[in-house]
């Protein structure tokens, strides 16, 4: 058995240069179980309660996205040496004037989590961890997350 890293987002918000979103080796190893059961998967976080606070992943085109969603990056789940298993992270915009200072940490815990999320079956639930953002000052250490 293999040794599983952190998976790092690519950067994908414009302007950036540094990655907006990782996965934990838990989070990565469930990922590669439920694309061999659903196909190429994606990830939205929205702003609403219950629900809407977890990450939610869906099979990929399953949620549809908009201009009102922002794509903060790609993370590529495969193996070493296997063909891509790129998961894009989507985030709504609104959400994402709240959260735009923080950087993501996507992990996965026991307890039931959407009905809708493709790991609710699993008797687990992602969540996210966050940090701030390289780059932000002590000025902007008190902004409420």
């Amino acid at each position: 058995m293999s040794i599983i890293d952190n998976v790092v987002a690519s950067v994908t918000v414009p302007g950036e240069t540094i990655p907006r979103v990782d996965f934990v080796p838990a989070t990565v190893e469930l990922l590669r179980k439920l694309w061999d059961q659903y196909g190429p998967l994606m990830f939205h976080q929205s702003g609403g309660c219950c629900d809407g606070s977890s990450p939610m992943c869906f099979p990929e085109g399953d949620f549809r996205t908009s201009d009102q969603d922002v794509l903060l990056g790609r993370l590529d789940i495969a193996p070493a040496g296997a063909d891509a298993q790129v998961i894009d992270f989507w985030m709504s915009s609104e959400q994402f004037e709240y959260w735009s200072h923080t950087f993501l940490t996507i992990d996965v815990v026991k307890g039931r989590g959407s009905g809708f999320s493709v790991e609710a079956p699993e008797g687990v639930r992602f969540m996210i961890r966050s940090r701030l953002m390289e780059g932000f000052g002590a000025e902007d250490a008190g902004t409420v997350l």
